[in-house]
């Protein structure tokens, strides 16, 4: 099919469906920033070079948190340390793309998008757009999307890219934007496509104009049509300050919220949450323990985002030396070890019911539903399934974990017997196939 370049058109291109299976990607949020690796909590780390460079003027102030990334640069670095000098510092002696695929794959994950270029311009691959402002020509002098998309090649996670669509202090952005979509970002977008052919393009910054400023659908009839990823290729729906949760490819959301409005309770199209682990994307190493999110809450978050249709972006934010936090490795393994036990009822699955609050949450993948219990399993429970002759239930890991099933006004009762807590087949929540 030929895409008209317009958003009716565009609009109408369905979502590859390997990405509604594929339930769980992993962000990766590294660059130049991971070197001071500050924000104050709750802000984002990534943000560090643009609170440097707000410098108090009548039409503008720094905000009270851009305050405190000046302040603690002045206090570490001093005021004649530019954002440039962290250069030298992003070494990447520790980094190892297969390390990092395996931990991907471990945790379960289908795919990752890495953030080829952050809102600083910065990019972690050779370009004929960045010249002496990429990981090549400077700092560890490597190609990290080519070594991440190899990697990814060997192993069954899909390699995909973040790419920011505006720089903040790039002088032709500033001078004139419409200009800088045409010269810079649309051939960039495109050198980057066709070089490194990723399966998921996450676009990001695209707030400060409309989506005609950017030349969008341009880019987008170039990508549907003619790109070599054309088949397969996710974008997303960050195009314009008109387009997020509207236009282009799946619904993205971040941190629960959409377009920085309300939490979203129910979606209708193919989505994607993204969040990092913590409250920062990139590295932020004055978060503690209690700042990230627990096995518990990141298992149960992730099955009520299943529940819901909606994939999970859970992001990891590396070291300047390139490894990854031990408690995000932790995290990311035990969310595997869950997968391990309970993949059959998450990828390939889709909405069965929808549910709000409470212990239950529900997918389905044909026919088969699997109902989610979000406590551990005393006595029994009832479920929003019919009751009917011929049902047969087990819980994933524990096929003789004894479980009896009864008519309640019309929905199925599972009642539980006597078990040992410690042989349970995983923690946090527990997944009941049931099957005519």
């Amino acid at each position: 099919m030929r895409y008209e370049n317009n958003w009716q058109s565009l609009n109408s291109r369905p979502v590859p469906g390997w990405f509604e299976d594929a339930k769980l990607g992993i962000f990766i949020h590294w660059g130049l920033y991971s070197v001071p690796a500050y924000a104050p909590i709750g802000d984002y780390a990534e943000w560090y070079g643009y609170a440097l460079r707000c410098a108090p003027s009548p039409e503008h102030q720094p905000t009270e948190h851009q305050k405190l990334y000046q302040a603690f640069h002045k206090k570490y670095y001093g005021e004649d340390f530019r954002y440039e000098d962290f250069v030298p510092r992003f070494t990447a002696r520790h980094f190892d793309a297969d390390e990092w695929a395996q931990l991907f794959r471990d945790a379960g994950a289908k795919y990752i998008n890495l953030v080829s270029k952050h809102h600083d311009g910065f990019c972690l691959y050779q370009t004929d757009y960045a010249w002496n402002w990429n990981s090549v020509d400077v700092g560890p002098h490597r190609d990290f999307c080519a070594e991440l998309k190899a990697a990814c090649d060997r192993s069954s996670v899909r390699f995909g890219v973040y790419h920011s669509i505006y720089e903040w202090y790039n002088p032709l952005y500033l001078q004139d934007p419409e200009r800088y979509a045409l010269e810079h970002l649309i051939p960039m977008l495109k050198e980057l496509v066709t070089k490194y052919e990723p399966s998921t393009l996450f676009t990001d910054g695209e707030w400060d104009h409309e989506s005609s400023v950017w030349h969008s659908t341009d880019f987008l009839t170039w990508l549907y049509n003619e790109s070599p990823v054309r088949d397969f290729i996710v974008p997303n729906d960050r195009w314009g300050k008109e387009t997020r949760g509207r236009l282009g490819g799946n619904l993205t959301t971040e941190y629960g919220l959409i377009d920085g409005g309300n939490e979203v309770t129910a979606i209708d199209r193919v989505s994607e949450e993204c969040r990092g682990i913590g409250a920062s994307f990139g590295w932020n190493r004055f978060e503690r323990p209690e700042h990230y999110l627990s096995e518990d809450a990141l298992i149960k978050l992730f099955v009520d985002l299943i529940s819901r249709g909606s994939n999970l972006l859970l992001n990891v934010g590396p070291t300047p030396d390139g490894r990854i936090p031990v408690i995000m490795q932790e995290r990311l393994r035990q969310l595997g070890a869950w997968l391990a036990v309970n993949g059959e009822g998450v990828y390939g699955s889709r909405k069965y019911r929808v549910v709000q609050e409470g212990d239950l949450r529900y997918t389905r993948v044909g026919d088969t539903v699997y109902a989610w219990l979000t406590r551990f399993p005393f006595g029994g429970a009832t479920l929003d399934v019919p009751y009917g002759e011929g049902l047969r239930v087990s819980l994933l890991g524990a096929p003789d974990f004894p479980v009896s099933l009864s008519d309640d006004g019309g929905r199925l009762r599972l009642t539980f017997g006597a078990y040992d807590p410690d042989k349970m087949p995983c923690r946090a929540v527990y997944g009941f196939r049931i099957e005519r």
